[in-house]
């Protein structure tokens, strides 16, 4: 696996509260393997305001990673929010740029508006593999 802490490579993890406790691994394992992951339970300060902090951090990421589920698909809120935030800043990143990764973490359909971008199903073997790949070609530019 590619080392990342020279890049510094964020990665924003988008998704519905009732996912937590899988994020929250998948967040430990990004660390693990030196990526710097944005998880709210993780990095949001208590008494900052989310709904100003979230959109700067989307901002920021290098990447971010849309971790879909039957909760997130179907889920009114924030998590959709989120999801517009970063379609519209993929509208600003130079054409062919890995900006969103949907990521599904069990079977689901795919949001329509994100139908146009190639998925990756954490939860089949290989799947974090194929995320590291995404991971490490985004790490290039």
């Amino acid at each position: 696996m590619k080392d990342f802490a020279d890049e510094q490579l964020q990665v924003f993890l988008c998704h519905a509260t009732e996912d937590k406790p899988i994020v929250r691994e998948l967040y430990y394992k990004l660390v693990e393997d030196k990526v710097r992951p944005w998880f709210d339970e993780e990095n949001l300060i208590p008494g900052q305001e989310w709904k100003v902090v979230i959109p700067k951090e989307v901002r920021k990421s290098h990447i971010v990673l849309v971790c879909l589920s039957k909760n997130s698909v179907n889920k009114f809120g924030y998590v959709q929010k989120e999801i517009k935030i970063a379609l519209d800043i993929a509208d600003e990143q130079p054409e062919g740029t890995i900006y969103i990764v949907p990521a599904r973490l069990e079977p689901c359909d795919l949001p329509e508006r994100l139908k146009h971008l190639h998925c990756v199903n954490l939860y089949e073997p290989g799947g974090y593999e194929n995320l590291m790949k995404a991971l490490n070609e985004r790490a290039k530019y």
